[in-house]
């Protein structure tokens, strides 16, 4: 277990066991020093756990941790294609979508949940550009996707 999974397991979280791809796409792509992620939804081991759109009344908290658990499947693919969280020296970009009826203003308070985990685990170097937009509807009804940038050591 590395750095990062020691402590990711002092904040009571894990990687996934598994991260599968619902099509035809890789789970990232190295150029040069940086990998590009492909968007996660928050699902775990290919199961959707949290489903748009955001409701009337809906708790800002309960999507940032649809974000945190799409975060967590982007942490399970660096590994799978760098080999190790461990090469991480740095976290580039965030792109967020949240599934959110017209006139929600809340999606980018959403996607923290992501950003907070990066930083959390990298402190400064976890800190990353980000976009975060709503959008009708995301894969297998998924309220939240991620999608990842960063830059290998």
């Amino acid at each position: 277990m590395d750095k990062i999974e020691r402590k990711l397991a002092e904040m009571g979280l894990a990687l996934p066991p598994s991260a599968p791809s619902r099509a035809l796409f890789l789970p990232g792509k190295i150029s040069g020093n940086l990998l590009f992620l492909s968007g996660q939804i928050c699902e775990w081991e290919g199961v959707p756990k949290y489903f748009g759109p955001v409701p009337h009344g809906f708790d800002v908290k309960t999507g940032q941790d649809a974000a945190r658990m799409c975060a967590l499947n982007l942490l399970y693919s660096i590994k799978a294609v760098a080999g190790s969280l461990e090469r991480v020296s740095s976290v580039v970009r965030l792109g967020g979508f949240v599934a959110a009826p017209p006139g929600y203003g809340d999606g980018p308070m959403i996607v923290n949940g992501a950003s907070q985990l990066f930083i959390d685990l990298w402190g400064d170097a976890g800190r990353h550009a980000r976009t975060a937009v709503n959008v009708a509807s995301l894969p297998a009804n998924a309220l939240v996707e991620i999608e990842a940038t960063v830059e290998l050591g």
